[in-house]
């Protein structure tokens, strides 16, 4: 599909493409950028390119896609590095959780005679580095697409259909609806689950530590798995997406208090009618293919990749 592929950065998601891009040979040669000597290193143990480098520029030299997997704090400065690099007619893309502030930091360092095609795999786990890669990642997951005004849609359609040989359905939506919505599926939830563990964490002088860990039941061992997600990651994603987090945090916060007044208040109706109409919210997941009804209570078999909770 393209000759040379490059990677910058190779954690979960780049080390993800690199085995899906070998299963579904959709290139000829995958290049791979990092900063850090150590996961260089580690990659190329790994196999997972077939050039290694410590400048994303060299990487990006004549690649015909390049994939930027880094975490979205860094993107500008990425495409600055790569911009004097890249050949006519590439392709320049990313796998951000967060797209308007991408487009804002990228676009501005790339030269005209490239296409950059944002874009956003909703696939992840809470692991990361390049051994957590794995190339059914995507499989059945949504790739989203967020192309600027203009942008070429022969370019767009080649970037679909790369993502559709790594196995995801793709969709394409503008910048600023894919935040808000991101933060309502993705963004709110982690922030809650980080704040829940750290809170259990904070109870220490009503509830030790140990019985935290020795009493878990499933919902608070479902919150500490997403709590353990790449904190560089969401600490960027939550300071680039800020403004669809807060408003999505603010109607949360009066749900909340609304919910808090049903208990208090012993409005049983009200919680019944809540907790039906979530309960009908999961079954629909279930229905459109993006989880399993079967009951695994947080235990995957060897080999066996978990619960995707980096969506």
């Amino acid at each position: 599909m393209f000759d040379r592929i490059a990677l910058i950065g190779i954690g979960l998601i780049g080390s993800s493409l690199s085995h899906a891009i070998r299963q579904k040979g959709l290139a000829n040669h995958i290049a791979v950028a990092t900063r850090r000597p150590e996961t260089l290193a580690r990659a190329e143990e790994l196999g997972l390119g077939d050039s290694y480098s410590l400048s994303a520029a060299d990487a990006a030299t004549d690649a015909d896609l390049v994939i930027v997997c880094t975490p979205v704090g860094v993107v500008g400065a990425i495409a600055g590095e790569i911009a004097p690099a890249l050949k006519d007619g590439a392709i320049v893309t990313d796998v951000g959780s967060v797209k308007a502030h991408v487009i804002a930091e990228m676009a501005p360092h790339l030269p005209d005679r490239v296409h950059f095609v944002p874009g956003h795999p909703v696939a992840g786990t809470e692991q990361s580095g390049p051994d957590s890669g794995f190339a059914d990642l995507f499989q059945d997951r949504w790739c989203i697409l967020t192309p600027p005004d203009g942008a070429d849609a022969d370019a767009v359609e080649r970037l679909t259909a790369f993502w559709r040989a790594c196995g995801s359905n793709v969709e394409a939506m503008s910048a600023e609806h894919h935040d808000l919505v991101l933060a309502i599926t993705s963004h709110l939830p982690h922030l809650i689950a980080y704040n829940i563990v750290g809170t259990a964490a904070d109870l220490e002088t009503v509830v030790s530590e140990s019985e935290v860990m020795k009493f878990s039941a499933g919902g608070f061992r479902d919150f500490t798995r997403i709590a353990a997600s790449d904190p560089t990651m969401w600490r960027d994603v939550f300071l680039t997406n800020k403004d669809a987090v807060l408003e999505t945090l603010g109607r949360f916060t009066e749900d909340l208090i609304a919910l808090q007044r049903s208990i208090r208040w012993g409005e049983g109706d009200k919680l019944f009618e809540l907790f039906t109409r979530t309960r009908a919210i999961r079954r629909g997941i279930i229905e459109a293919g993006q989880e399993t009804d079967a009951p695994d209570f947080g235990r995957h078999g060897a080999g066996e990749p978990g619960p995707k909770p980096g969506e």
